[in-house]
């Protein structure tokens, strides 16, 4: 019993990162996803090779901008150390 509460409260704890993954999840697959939907309605192949890599690109504009915060480069990580030396002397 005190494993299960352990691991709701692990889940509860990551709701908001559950649902940034389910949102990016949601954007990559769109593309694919549309461009199904578009074949079973009729559309020609031109038609839902445009349309989907225009989705895709969004999503990928999308996905970057979700994820922007997670990615630094080294310099960046770099600097920030030295700040923090600097702070503490």
């Amino acid at each position: 019993m005190s494993g299960l509460k352990t691991g709701l409260g692990y889940i509860k704890d990551s709701f908001s990162q559950i649902f940034k993954g389910f949102i990016l999840f949601i954007l990559v697959t769109s593309g694919l996803g549309f461009a199904i939907l578009l074949r079973f309605l009729g559309f020609n192949g031109s038609t839902i090779v445009s349309v989907g890599i225009t989705l895709e690109a969004i999503c990928l504009i999308l996905s970057y901008l979700f994820l922007r915060k997670y990615v630094t480069s080294k310099d960046e990580e770099s600097d920030k150390k030295q700040e923090k030396k600097g702070k503490f002397k």
